[in-house]
């Protein structure tokens, strides 16, 4: 039975919103059949969905604002299978093709969100995927650590999530990193090329990690007496939308000490000829709760909360007054009823991540 509702509910996806997709695979989620224990091929099934909607055999168009947000909503939307261990290998080629040669012309409200999705997929990389998306992630690097104090105000978030990515890319294919930024690291691999001199790479990578550094610490130098400030503040406050706003205020000063913390702890041993790559979870993204052994992230870097990997009727559950369980039930009936519109197998045009959508239908 449950196999019958997914392939009419597959047959149903050409012609959704965004929302509305989100429902279906919330629904999917909580089919046993997609559960903890699932077997590999259904977590590639539910990636393949993800990938349908996210239209990844489209050719790239950066004016199209529709593509670029469905894109970036369905990787996150993909994350929490990437941790179950589902192949994220179309996605990174994507984002590698097509989107990071564009960065600069995207808009910019996406690029932070982009970038935050690349540093929460690259723990779960392969390592022919990091070899392949390290020289991408590298030059990007460069652009926002300059070699120099350029006088242009310094985006540490975006400093932060590349670092990560640069880790735990370099971490899975660290010889990669030896024509890249002029490390020694020995593989026994021909990739290797140990025969060949990238020492100014290493002078000109470990000199734009200095200068960050410099940055970095004086921002921490800024915000903790900023911080200060804000306690004075919330001390001498009256109101409470006076305290709402100094909270807000505090918030995001903590928010950005984590991310100075993330710089100066990842960059330190970069500096090494032979550095020791970060490849497990000792840091923990800025933007992120810390996160418990046991249980996986449940909010996106967008700040809104997904459900958790797992499945179970906890995803299911129905928020009353809000609507949400009597809208899930009315998609969920809609496949039940074998109604489609891109069920045809090609794509077609849904009702929006916006403006408007193309779904995909699946035979």
């Amino acid at each position: 039975m449950e196999r019958h509702i997914t392939d009419l509910i597959k047959k149903s996806l050409g012609d959704v919103t965004g929302a509305e997709f989100r429902m279906f695979m919330d629904f999917l989620k909580s089919l046993s059949i997609f559960g903890e224990k699932a077997p590999p091929e259904r977590l590639k099934e539910l990636i393949g969905i993800i990938e349908g909607q996210a239209d990844l055999d489209a050719q790239f168009d950066v004016s199209d604002a529709d593509h670029i947000d469905r894109l970036i909503s369905c990787l996150f939307m993909a994350i929490p299978f990437f941790v179950r261990g589902a192949p994220g290998s179309k996605f990174l080629n994507y984002l590698n093709k097509h989107i990071i040669p564009v960065f600069d012309k995207l808009p910019e409200e996406r690029k932070l969100d982009l970038l935050k999705a690349l540093a929460e997929i690259s723990p779960y990389t392969t390592p022919q995927d990091s070899r392949q998306v390290l020289p991408s992630v590298v030059q990007l690097l460069k652009k926002y650590m300059p070699r120099r104090k350029t006088g242009e105000e310094t985006n540490f978030t975006y400093v932060e999530c590349l670092l990560f990515s640069f880790h735990h890319l370099a971490h899975k294919a660290p010889n990669a990193s030896n024509s890249l930024c002029g490390y020694k690291i020995v593989t026994g691999q021909p990739s290797d090329r140990l025969g060949e001199d990238f020492s100014e790479y290493y002078k000109d990578f470990t000199e734009r990690l200095s200068s960050v550094e410099d940055l970095t610490r004086a921002t921490i130098k800024k915000l903790t007496q900023g911080m200060a400030e804000h306690n004075k503040a919330m001390a001498a406050a009256k109101s409470d939308e006076a305290k709402d706003n100094i909270k807000t205020l505090k918030q995001n000063t903590t928010t950005g000490l984590r991310t100075c913390n993330n710089i100066l702890v990842m960059t330190k041993p970069l500096h090494l000829k032979t550095p020791a790559f970060i490849g497990d979870k000792s840091v923990n993204l800025s933007w992120k709760e810390a996160i418990k052994p046991s249980a996986l992230s449940t909010t996106t870097a967008t700040g809104v909360k997904r459900p958790a990997a797992g499945s179970g009727s906890n995803n299911l559950a129905i928020k009353k007054g809000r609507g949400a369980g009597n809208m899930q039930n009315q998609l969920v009936n809609r496949a039940l009823e074998g109604i489609s519109y891109g069920g045809s197998g090609g794509r077609g045009r849904g009702r929006g991540w916006g403006r408007r959508g193309r779904g995909r239908g699946y035979r």
